[in-house]
């Protein structure tokens, strides 16, 4: 899907026009990018967060003549996926993950010491 089929669908979906998909569209990504930009994190529940990750200057080397470069800091936007959405992309493993919680819940409680080391005890 493209940014003009979401205007689309924005559009069928709450009755608007194209035209004011559209700005509602805009403005969304223009609060998204200038509050990240800032260095703030933007989150949205169900569906993830956008923010700011900074990366550390680093020595790289160039593929064709193995000379030794210097890569420089860089601040690049990141986005992480919410709980809701990658259970909608992925249910099988939203599944699995679920499955692995709740097992250390149902183990069975730690063996009873055995009856002799409780008579030793008690002597």
């Amino acid at each position: 899907m493209n940014k003009t089929e979401l205007i689309a669908h924005l559009a069928a979906k709450h009755e608007l026009t194209k035209a004011d998909a559209g700005r509602i569209l805009e403005t969304l990504l223009d609060v998204v990018v200038s509050t990240v930009k800032k260095g703030e994190a933007v989150a949205i529940p169900g569906f993830g967060s956008f923010k700011q990750h900074a990366r550390a200057a680093r020595t790289g080397v160039n593929p064709s003549t193995g000379d030794k470069i210097k890569i420089p800091a860089a601040k690049l936007p990141k986005f992480t996926p919410g709980a809701g959405f990658k259970a909608a992309v992925d249910p099988k493993a939203a599944a699995r993950k679920a499955a692995k919680a709740t097992p250390a819940a149902a183990k069975p409680a730690a063996k009873a010491a055995p009856k002799a080391a409780v008579k030793k005890a008690k002597k």
